[in-house]
């Protein structure tokens, strides 16, 4: 006869298995990848986030979607948020996109997320940036200073030469962040992205490495 499971057994069965995890070389390389100054803190999200990231997003829907696709039902339940983990963590160890959680340091606290994206080797050697910051937190430079980390990330550990990024032409703080991050606009794309329902037009803006002007680049 089969044992029934109580709740202690299952309780400790799934303990288990998140350490079984936790042991393998990929996972353990998940949990440590963090990018940090003194001041914040760039790491891949975790199931832990969801409380923290329902709240935000929730709270500052209304200045996000403008710039965003539509929200699906589905967008902000908790099983939604484990399927974006899985899908987080595959692209990480694919190599194909690193897409992280945006921590203000003393005290912690998630205020936004940023996503080097579409990575490309051979003879490309280039990415695309994607971008959000919560509304209470948006124009006091903490995503500037998420782009310096996630800048010299770029062009020193992966070694890409082409950094690209676009935004809606009416979306004048996030073009003015990128010029201020020392990106060049570049050109226009028209229709580029469904974006709040329609297809958006998009400036495209762009960094590469000989052009980056970092102190001691």
């Amino acid at each position: 006869m089969a044992r029934k499971l109580t709740r202690p057994r299952l309780e400790a069965a799934g303990v288990a298995c998140v350490l079984a995890l936790l042991t393998s070389p990929r996972a353990r390389r998940r949990h440590r990848f963090a990018l940090q100054s003194a001041s914040h803190m760039l790491r891949l999200p975790r199931a832990s986030d969801y409380g923290a990231w329902h709240k935000l997003r929730t709270e500052s829907r209304d200045f996000l979607q403008p710039w965003e696709p539509v929200w699906s039902a589905e967008e902000m339940t908790r099983n939604s948020f484990r399927k974006r983990i899985e899908r987080v963590n595959l692209e990480f160890d694919a190599g194909s996109s690193i897409q992280l959680f945006i921590f203000q340091k003393d005290p912690e606290r998630l205020i936004g997320g940023i996503t080097i994206g579409l990575i490309r080797r051979g003879v490309a050697q280039m990415c695309m940036l994607g971008y959000w910051m919560g509304e209470q937190y948006a124009g006091k430079g903490h995503m500037f200073a998420a782009l310096q980390l996630v800048i010299r990330y770029i062009f020193d550990e992966l070694r890409l030469h082409r950094i690209e990024a676009a935004c809606i032409p009416t979306n004048m703080r996030s073009a003015s962040l990128l010029q201020k991050a020392g990106f060049r606009k570049e050109g226009y794309l028209h229709k580029y992205l469904r974006i709040n329902g329609q297809w958006q037009d998009h400036q495209l803006f762009a960094l590469i490495k000989e052009e980056d002007v970092r102190k001691g680049n």
